[in-house]
């Protein structure tokens, strides 16, 4: 696999991705439903049917994504007839099926390494650590020439949550971006002259495996839980921080949200940990730390556990959040919306975010939800990958910019 491959859709890199898959999805439909004041009955119905939610518990008057399997449409749509709804996947099984152009796991380790090798100079490929199976979790860290181990650090990762395939497109378009910039474009190198760039792709490597071998919607990682025939903590509800906050985590292994049996329990979260605050300790400081996840279009600060206490700083995070989701929406004219992660999606214990912000006490913390806004919600067309990941890169260039 070579760099040639990679324009103009930079990260399609194979001619196919996806081999046959335990869980069927044909037949299924996923509907966004219009909540309003029916809560109880939207509940009920999730509760009656066992539905699975794509963007968390339903709340009044918001709007709930739902997958109906195969043998429920029928009931689904006789129970929802009052409500308004619209249709995301008409039949699942054939969205994913048209994936082709989403790489294999392997492949996006050959990126790094071969957009590695063509930058010898800026750039080298490393691991911080083993997945619960054994898997590196593996980044590139790319920096000025002759800057290594220098300038303050800035750490962004994805595919937290296995399924959210965009985010690895989008994190590996900044590295690939930053790197073939450098010689031709005065912004990016005076960025890379300035700070020293980590970038993991893929920080759940089992479980992002196991959604192009078995379960294509697959949340979590791995992880068994004893008395449970559950898999799968959720590596962004374990961290050492707020973890047993109520409210914003489950305690059933069976739940999407599960925090785990105790806090950084998960294999990836103690790696993730341990590199960020070895950074934070270090001479040159941890600058800034962005989780991407999808979807909803939102670029947020601290705090996940509590949707009423706020930074200290919280007027600069929120001027800067302005500054990127407008610089976003120069481009294509893709609106983000920007707050604190509780009021703005949902409430989140036990989350990189707010670790990273008053336990490694980076300078910064952010996370974002790249696209969509429930069209196609975790399974974006291959179309949108390179917008997707032009945009990213405009606003957090914006970012990087205007850090004090």
């Amino acid at each position: 696999m070579k760099l040639l491959l990679l324009a103009p859709l930079i990260l399609c890199l194979v001619t196919a991705v996806v081999v046959p898959r335990k869980a069927n999805y044909d037949g299924y439909k996923v509907v966004r439903l219009q909540v309003g004041d029916n809560l109880l009955q939207v509940k009920n119905l999730i509760q009656e049917l066992s539905l699975s939610t794509w963007n968390g518990s339903p709340k009044a008057n918001s709007e709930v994504d739902l997958v109906v399997p195969a043998d429920q449409v029928a009931d689904f749509d006789t129970s929802t007839a009052n409500l308004d709804s619209s249709v995301m996947h008409q039949n699942l099984g054939a969205s994913i099926a048209k994936e082709t152009d989403y790489p294999l796991y392997a492949n996006h380790q050959a990126f790094l390494n071969d957009l590695s090798k063509s930058y010898p100079a800026n750039s080298e490929v490393i691991s911080i650590g083993n997945s619960l199976q054994g898997r590196p979790i593996t980044g590139i860290h790319f920096y000025g020439t002759g800057l290594k181990n220098t300038n303050p650090t800035v750490v962004f990762h994805g595919t937290v949550h296995a399924r959210e395939w965009i985010t690895t497109m989008v994190t590996e378009y900044f590295a690939y971006s930053f790197l073939t910039g450098f010689g031709s474009n005065s912004d990016i190198q005076n960025l890379l002259n300035k700070y020293d760039f980590y970038i993991f792709p893929i920080v759940n490597p089992d479980g992002f495996v196991y959604t192009q071998t078995s379960d294509r919607l697959w949340r979590k990682n791995r992880q068994s839980t004893s008395g449970s025939s559950c898999l799968g903590h959720d590596i962004n509800r374990n961290w050492n921080y707020q973890w047993s906050t109520p409210g914003g985590s489950s305690t059933d292994p069976c739940a999407q949200d599960f925090r785990g049996i105790k806090a950084a329990d998960a294999p990836e979260t103690v790696v993730l940990a341990n590199f960020v605050n070895k950074l934070a300790a270090s001479a040159q400081k941890l600058k800034l730390y962005i989780d991407y996840h999808s979807y909803s279009q939102l670029f947020m600060t601290p705090y996940g556990y509590s949707c009423s206490v706020v930074t200290a700083n919280n007027s600069e995070y929120q001027s800067l959040a302005r500054g990127v989701v407008a610089a976003i929406k120069a481009v294509y004219g893709t609106v983000f919306r920007t707050g604190p992660i509780c009021p703005t999606i949902y409430q989140v214990s036990g989350s990189s975010v707010d670790y990273v912000a008053d336990v490694t006490k980076a300078q910064y913390s952010f996370t974002s939800e790249l696209r969509d806004t429930g069209d196609y919600g975790f399974v974006l067309p291959a179309d949108q990958i390179l917008p997707s990941g032009v945009e990213a890169f405009a606003g957090l260039k914006y970012l990087l910019s205007n850090l004090r």
